[in-house]
């Protein structure tokens, strides 16, 4: 069944978020504090490593030799400045206060946790590749697998940044969906150079994301997703 690997993934953040928020009650404020932190580094070195693996390849005399560092300056330029121009972020930010309107009355960290859930669930690359082979073949194993780490981590995210987190799951839903609908159109296009220059920008993102959550720098992540698609347009003029 086509699709089964996102409603499974749906259905594991909104089971975590709720275990998640049973337990936020019992949980002081400086340990919500620490847990974030090290939620925040566990992300960045999940996107350093991605990063480091999409450039990086080794050659048969055993050196490293590094590819696609234009297309990756290129891509993230032009996805950034479209997303800008579409204004992804302030949409996202303005779903999550409606619903927090209409939800969650006071809590001031619906629209963050639903933010930040939903750019930390789809930028990364068994999101892409999952979705893409759940609608080219029916196989979902990818998508199972990242459906158990959303289940984990949408507890700890949802203890700390509240009912948000749970609402993620509509994102992912319709962005999983939509590339799992989409598969067969874009199938052509799926080459394996073309998959990795995906994953790559993607785990730039969740780089981006981490220092986020750290409170180092904000990065527009939101207004930088069409960078994660630029490289298909790409293999189309080269």
């Amino acid at each position: 069944m086509h699709g089964l690997g996102t409603i499974v993934n749906v259905i594991t953040i909104v089971i975590g978020g709720l275990i998640g928020i049973f337990l936020k009650k019992g949980i002081p404020e400086r340990f919500k504090n620490t847990i974030m932190q090290a939620v925040g580094l566990a992300v960045i070195i999940i996107g350093i490593s991605g990063t480091l693996q999409g450039i990086f390849t080794v050659t048969e005399e055993g050196k490293l030799d590094r590819s696609y560092i234009t297309e990756m300056i290129l891509f993230l330029v032009i996805g950034s400045l479209i997303g800008e121009a579409l204004k992804i972020e302030d949409g996202l930010d303005r779903m999550g206060m409606w619903f927090q309107n209409r939800f969650a009355g006071k809590e001031s960290n619906f629209a963050k946790g639903f933010v930040t859930a939903s750019l930390v669930y789809v930028v990364g690359a068994m999101a892409i590749i999952g979705s893409l082979e759940d609608g080219l073949y029916g196989k979902t194993d990818i998508l199972l697998a990242k459906a158990m780490l959303d289940g984990i981590s949408s507890i700890v995210f949802s203890a700390t940044l509240g009912i948000g987190v749970m609402f993620s799951g509509l994102s992912v839903l319709v962005y999983q969906g939509g590339i799992t609908a989409l598969a067969g159109v874009l199938k052509p296009l799926l080459s394996d150079v073309v998959v990795s220059q995906m994953s790559l920008v993607g785990s730039i993102l969740i780089l981006a994301i981490g220092l986020n959550l750290l409170e180092i720098k904000k990065f527009k992540v939101g207004n930088m997703l069409p960078a994660i698609f630029i490289p298909l347009v790409y293999s189309l003029f080269k």
